[in-house]
C-alpha cells in the first residue's frame, strides 16, 4: 500500500533524520551493520571514517544499504539502496532507490501481499 502523495526528493527528506545504519555484506554473505552519520554532497551520500570491515566489504561488494530509523512507531524509516565507492577512509554512495517505509496495520496483511505503507522518493533534483 502506498501513501498517495507527491514524490518527495531524497535531499529534502534526509535532513529530518539523525544517524543511520550502513549495511554491507561480508565475504561469508552475512550482513554487517554499523551506525553512521551521512552527509549529502551533490547527488552522493558520504560516510566518513569507515572501519576496516566496512571498507573491505564495500570494496568487494559495493551494493550497500542505509537505514534511518524512525523516532516513533508511527513515523517512517528511510531506506536507501546504493552503490558505494571507497575513497580513502570514506564511502561515497550513489543512491539507486530511496523509500520511506512503515508497517501497515496488522489486520490488513493478506497472504502474499504487502500491507506496508511505502513512499518512493525521487533521487534527482527538479
Amino acid at each position: 500500500m502506498s501513501a498517495p502523495r507527491e514524490l518527495e526528493r531524497l535531499e529534502n527528506v534526509i535532513t529530518r533524520y539523525g544517524f543511520a545504519y550502513l549495511m554491507t555484506t561480508s565475504d561469508k554473505g552475512s550482513p554487517h551493520a554499523v551506525q553512521v552519520r551521512v552527509v549529502q554532497q551533490g547527488s552522493d551520500l558520504v560516510v566518513n571514517g569507515v572501519g576496516t570491515h566496512t571498507r573491505a566489504n564495500a570494496l568487494a561488494r559495493p551494493v550497500v544499504g542505509l537505514i534511518w530509523p524512525p523516532q516513533s512507531e508511527a513515523e517512517y524509516s528511510l531506506i536507501v539502496d546504493g552503490e558505494a565507492t571507497v575513497v580513502d577512509e570514506s564511502l561515497r554512495i550513489m543512491p539507486t532507490r530511496a523509500v520511506l517505509h512503515r508497517a501497515g496495520p496488522s489486520a490488513s496483511h493478506e497472504a502474499g501481499k504487502c500491507a506496508s505503507d511505502c513512499v518512493e522518493l525521487s533521487l534527482t533534483s527538479r
